[in-house]
């Protein structure tokens, strides 16, 4: 039976699918694997699993094959990649400021043979790039993509440290971004302050969503906002929830307001 291993090609990026073929991996391998852009470089980081007679990955596809081990040319490869990538950036940046171009590059990517550079910026509407794609590839002589993303896309690849202290998110483990809302924050009791909520790139904090879910089954057992309870110090109405440390305030008949462990609640 065939096996199908799982490869990352960025730190943070998608997981995906190849066949394995005749060789043993383990998570952390280095491979070489074949993709329609040509042969690229890439971590094990899901170990060979057996698949079923189709051999169809998770997009439905059939699965394409890890070409071989990394060797220590292949390493010597992408060094010199990353060295093309740099030199790029800096040219590109020049070639921007002479045109005279609102646009905001932040990083360019190289495919593994160095046949080919993606930029990669940010811009508030379209951009006229073709004269700066004509001096990119004069100066550098391989094939030119400009790639305009999203801001989220922007922090994704560049990385930061966010408000918590720890390293933000989406550069570190989530894979792809989904929707975040204002009522995330809200169920979350967190400050509706856009300030407080918002990451590096200006938009609504992605731990709002993964952590939603957690507050939304330790909630399940707490009484909800404005009903009303009995304590030891009287009766009152909640008025707020700690679910972390497993506390509600509670507004007395009297107005006071107390804080209350949710197994004192008479």
């Amino acid at each position: 039976m065939k096996k199908v291993v799982g490869i990352r090609f960025k730190p943070t990026g998608k997981v995906y699918d190849f066949d394995c073929g005749v060789f043993v991996l383990n998570v952390k391998d280095r491979v070489i694997v074949e993709t329609e852009r040509g042969l690229a470089y890439g971590i094990v980081v899901v170990p060979p699993v057996p698949h079923d007679k189709s051999f169809a990955g998770r997009s439905g596809r059939l699965l394409k094959k890890v070409f071989r081990l990394a060797n220590e040319k292949d390493f010597h490869q992408r060094e010199k990649n990353l060295e093309i990538e740099k030199d790029a950036y800096v040219f590109c940046l020049k070639c921007i400021k002479e045109l005279k171009l609102r646009m905001n590059l932040f990083s360019v990517e190289s495919t593994f043979d160095a046949s080919k550079l993606t930029f990669f910026f940010t811009s508030d509407g379209r951009v006229d790039f073709r004269q700066l794609v004509k001096m990119l590839v004069k100066q550098l002589s391989v094939r030119i993509e400009m790639r305009q993303v999203g801001i989220r896309n922007q922090a994704k690849m560049c990385g930061g440290v966010g408000r918590c202290g720890r390293e933000i998110c989406c550069s570190t483990f989530i894979e792809k971004f989904e929707p975040v809302s204002i009522r995330m924050a809200k169920e979350q009791s967190l400050s509706l302050n856009p300030t407080k909520i918002s990451g590096l790139c200006g938009r609504l904090m992605c731990c709002l969503k993964f952590e939603n879910e957690t507050y939304r089954i330790l909630k399940q057992k707490f009484p909800k906002i404005g009903k009303t309870v009995k304590t030891k110090n009287g009766k009152g109405r909640v008025i707020r929830h700690n679910v972390i440390q497993n506390y509600l305030t509670i507004r007395l008949d009297g107005g006071t307001d107390v804080e209350t462990k949710l197994d004192e609640i008479i």
